[in-house]
C-alpha cells in the first residue's frame, strides 16, 4: 500500500466534469476517493447508457491499462469529487514485483467480467420489474459487505433519470415500479430511502420478473 500511495496522484473533479473520454488513451486507472462516477457510452445519435456508477474505494478505467489501448467508455463526476490517478507503467512494473497485488487486480476484473454479465443478462432478457429488483438487492448486498449485516434500507445513490438510464427504462416507469413494489408490501419509499419490507419476495421478482 505505501509503494502505491507513492504513485498516486490526487486529482479533484467539479459535478458533471469528464474525467476521460471514450477513444483517448489509456495512460493509467482510477480510484475514487471522494465523490460520486460515472462510466457511460454515448450512441451516434446522443443517447447514453451507464455501464457502472462507482463511489470511494472503486477502481476504474483499469482495464485498458493493461491491453495499452484505449478507454472504451468515458466517466464523469457526478458530483464533486477526489480522485487517485494510478500511472500505467509505474503500475505495470509494481505489480511485475508484487503478486499478491496481481492477484487482487486479477480478483477485482473478475468480479467486474461477472457484474458485466449480470448486467447484459438484466438487459437482454428481464423484463424491467427484475431490473429494478435485482437493482435493490444489488445495493443491499453492497451494503451488507461494508456492514456484516442484511440492511433492513438502501439509499437511491443517484437520481431516478440515472437509475432509468442504468437499468435500460424511463424515469416514469422506475415511478410505476416503485409505486407497485410499495403497493404489494415488498418495499417502503421515502424519498431516496427504500425500506426492504420483504426481501425474498425481491429475490423471487429478480428471478421471474414480474409483480
Amino acid at each position: 500500500m505505501a509503494r502505491l500511495s507513492g504513485l498516486a496522484r490526487e486529482l479533484v473533479f467539479s459535478r458533471g466534469e469528464l474525467i476521460f473520454q471514450e477513444g483517448e488513451t489509456a495512460d493509467g486507472f482510477y480510484i475514487v476517493g471522494k465523490g460520486k462516477i460515472k462510466v457511460f457510452k454515448l450512441s451516434f445519435d446522443g443517447k447514453e447508457q451507464i455501464l457502472h456508477i462507482y463511489g470511494p474505494g472503486k477502481t476504474f478505467g483499469e482495464v485498458p491499462v493493461f491491453q495499452g489501448t484505449q478507454f472504451p467508455a468515458a466517466a464523469m463526476a457526478l458530483e464533486s469529487s477526489t480522485i487517485l490517478f494510478i500511472p500505467r507503467k509505474a503500475f505495470v512494473d509494481l505489480i511485475t514485483d508484487s503478486p499478491t497485488l496481481a492477484m487482487g487486480m486479477l480478483a477485482e476484473l473478475s468480479r467486474r467480467l461477472r457484474g458485466f454479465t449480470v448486467q447484459i443478462e438484466n438487459l437482454s432478457l428481464k423484463e424491467v420489474p427484475a431490473r429494478m429488483a435485482g437493482y435493490l438487492l444489488t445495493l443491499a448486498r453492497e451494503a451488507e459487505a461494508l456492514t456484516g449485516r442484511p440492511p433492513d434500507r438502501v439509499t437511491l445513490p443517484i437520481s431516478k433519470a440515472q437509475l432509468a438510464n442504468l437499468i435500460g427504462t424511463t424515469p416514469e416507469t422506475i415511478s410505476r415500479i416503485l409505486k407497485k413494489m410499495a403497493g404489494t408490501g415488498l418495499i417502503r419509499v421515502e424519498t431516496k430511502d427504500i425500506i426492504l419490507e420483504d426481501p425474498q419476495g425481491l429475490a423471487e421478482v429478480a428471478e421471474a420478473g414480474k409483480l
